[in-house]
């Protein structure tokens, strides 16, 4: 079994990755914390882009799970005010309130990836390759096992499609 990282099983290991992450030279931070060179070098190239890898995804999570937070919050006080204008018979403020509930949950269902926005595009309709069909096809024509071949699963692809 190999041996654990010098710097990693150390009680100064955060000091010493904050330091690292300065760019100062594996010679000062030994120097300063007490440790050999080689084992900061080690360390460095082995561990802290991992260690800062790590913590960039646990932020991204943090950063996206207030984000959700924050969207749900402002589709809850829409709905709130929609629902008090529609108490107090204000129907102009409650239809500004459905559109502005709808535009929440709108966003809330992409951020949340069930709602995909992006066009969908069926390239097997198009003239393009409906040209690069034909004239694949047509450039087989000398070799007849291919062209059958080809031909299967092109309409395979286009089935499934």
């Amino acid at each position: 079994m190999p041996r654990p990282c010098s710097v990693c099983v150390s009680e100064q290991r955060d000091s010493v990755d904050k330091t690292l992450i300065t760019g100062a030279a594996n010679r000062a931070v030994a120097r300063q914390f007490g440790l050999s060179k080689d084992a900061v070098a080690r360390h460095r190239a082995e561990h802290v882009a991992e260690r800062l890898a790590t913590a960039e995804r646990s932020a991204d999570v943090a950063s996206a799970t207030d984000l959700l937070t924050e969207l749900r919050l402002l589709r809850a006080k829409a709905i709130s005010l929609l629902l008090k204008a529609e108490r107090e018979g204000d129907y102009r403020t409650a239809l500004a309130g459905v559109r502005e509930a709808r535009g929440c949950l709108e966003l809330l269902a992409e951020v949340e990836g069930e709602l995909d926005r992006r066009p969908q595009i069926n390239v097997l309709l198009s003239p393009e390759w409906q040209q690069v069909r034909a004239v694949l096809l047509d450039a087989l024509r000398g070799y007849p096992e291919a062209r059958t071949v080809v031909s299967a699963r092109l309409l395979v692809l286009e089935r499934s499609a």
